[in-house]
């Protein structure tokens, strides 16, 4: 039997890293002739990568090894957050690692030669596609694992079409016409695009450069299923794009990464949640860096007052530097005797949330999110209908294909910016958002829990994830 090798090389932002060790566990129990090293290009000042990729290592998966091929004295200083430009972000792992990555590959390629294994390719991270020349460099293949979904590839591919069309400065104007981007059934208006793509001096010019390196490599690897997305997966068929694998939804449904203090967090949460009926509670959660200033704080708080609902809410403001590991929030950013009222009708929670758990409860009958694609995933996953929230990156076009393309989330905003001080969501819309997802005649409540049985479908035996998961490898070892 055909030995075969792959590098995986990763972001460590929570939002990457799971995933793609994640997915590489599934390659490895798919076939026996797959072994992964997983190359950890880890930036400083990143605590939960440490402790995620200790708890991995930890746990001695079969044929998945891993190597830590950052060294403090190369490295700048930088804290992996969305505040930080991506450019910088990119920068730093083209001018640091590039090098370091080359040695680690020469030295993987000798052995192994002793070993007959065969080197098979390189799954590069999407934040780390500028190491694609590294992978030419020495002639093996590159496939891309997109930890975002199949319409926000088609945004990538149509930008190099729309390239090759437009006269002038490139990046979009606010003036522009809706776009008509092939992986989406409706046009996407101009609002609901990344920022990114307005900036002409950093996030278009990036943008356009990742798009690119997507058009060199062998494959494209989605986290998404071909039941969500199948009309964005049928239109890269065309135009000579390299093959796409829809594999998803992968998840970390286990969890079993916490520190003392998420423990304690959660051990209070669960004993909330099992005393309430089913299916009574709306949970708010936006996400590592979904951060409030005092005024949205306090509008949220009126309008699940007026709500009615019971409801469970993961408040996060910018973190106090201590040890204690948690996020401190300040009452006197809710309205003033809130706290005392809420008693028995809502629980706060002021920093890291167990959300995996708690979708999964049978207390929660719906979820305002921040519309990262891995709580979509979950939300889907758990049959739980959502409110869409966005609030940066390609978080707007998620909630766009949530409501507006797949009919599967209600309508807060698609175009809030979380930047703007001034764009304040008030009460009274999130009255109404909420008591419309938690109505049991909601149409989007129905359709969510159907997707949600054939989300499991697709990746067991036979399933279409399953069977592109065996299209990836089969080609992956035919193309050496």
């Amino acid at each position: 039997m055909k030995k075969a090798k792959l590098i995986f090389v990763p972001s460590t932002s929570k939002g990457h890293l799971i995933p793609v060790l994640e997915f590489a566990k599934r390659l490895v129990d798919h076939d026996d002739r797959i072994s992964i090293s997983v190359v950890f290009v880890k930036l400083p000042s990143d605590p939960f990568a440490d402790a995620y990729i200790e708890s991995v290592k930890a746990s001695k998966l079969d044929r998945i090894d891993f190597i830590d091929v950052f060294q403090q004295q190369h490295c700048h200083s930088i804290v992996d957050n969305h505040s930080q430009s991506i450019q910088y972000h990119v920068n730093v792992v083209r001018e640091i690692h590039t090098q370091l990555l080359k040695d680690f590959v020469v030295d993987l390629l000798s052995r192994s030669r002793l070993d007959s294994v065969t080197f098979v390719g390189f799954v590069f991270d999407l934040l780390f596609v500028s190491l694609v020349d590294v992978a030419r460099e020495f002639n093996v293949p590159s496939y891309i694992f997109l930890t975002a979904n199949a319409g926000c590839l088609s945004l990538f591919f149509h930008l190099m079409t729309r390239q090759g069309e437009i006269r002038g400065s490139p990046e979009f104007k606010q003036s522009d016409p809706d776009q008509l981007i092939p992986g989406f059934i409706n046009p996407v208006p101009l609002n609901i695009l990344p920022s990114a793509l307005f900036d002409k001096d950093n996030g278009y010019p990036l943008l356009m450069m990742t798009a690119q390196k997507f058009k060199a490599v062998k494959g494209i690897v989605v986290n998404t299923f071909e039941e969500l997305e199948p009309y964005a997966i049928s239109s890269f068929s065309d135009h000579g794009n390299p093959p796409v694998y829809p594999v998803g939804p992968v998840l970390d449904i286990n969890c079993k990464l916490r520190t003392k203090f998420d423990l304690a967090q959660r051990e209070k949460v669960m004993k909330w949640l099992n005393e309430q009926p089913q299916s009574s509670v709306i949970f708010l959660c936006f996400g590592s860096f979904g951060h409030f200033l005092a005024p949205q704080v306090k509008e949220i708080a009126l309008g699940l007052e007026q709500s009615g609902y019971k409801f469970l809410w993961s408040l996060r403001v910018p973190p106090r530097n201590d040890d204690s590991g948690g996020v401190h929030c300040s009452e006197d950013m809710l309205p003033e005797g809130f706290v005392e009222r809420i008693q028995g009708k809502g629980m706060m929670i002021y920093g890291w949330a167990p959300q995996v758990e708690i979708l999964a409860h049978k207390a929660i009958g719906g979820f305002v999110s921040h519309c990262g694609w891995n709580s979509i995933l979950e939300s889907l996953w758990f049959g739980m209908p959502m409110v869409t929230w966005p609030m940066y990156a390609e978080q707007k076009l998620n909630a766009f294909k949530m409501m507006k393309e797949l009919e599967l989330a209600v309508e807060l905003r698609l175009d809030y910016e979380q930047l703007k001080v001034d764009d304040v969501v008030m009460a009274d819309e999130i009255e109404k958002a909420v008591k419309q997802v938690m109505d049991e005649r909601n149409e989007a409540r129905k359709k969510v829990k159907e997707m949600a049985e054939i989300a499991r479908k697709s990746i067991v035996s036979e399933g279409s994830s399953f069977l592109s998961i065996q299209r990836l490898i089969n080609d992956m070892i035919s193309n050496n």
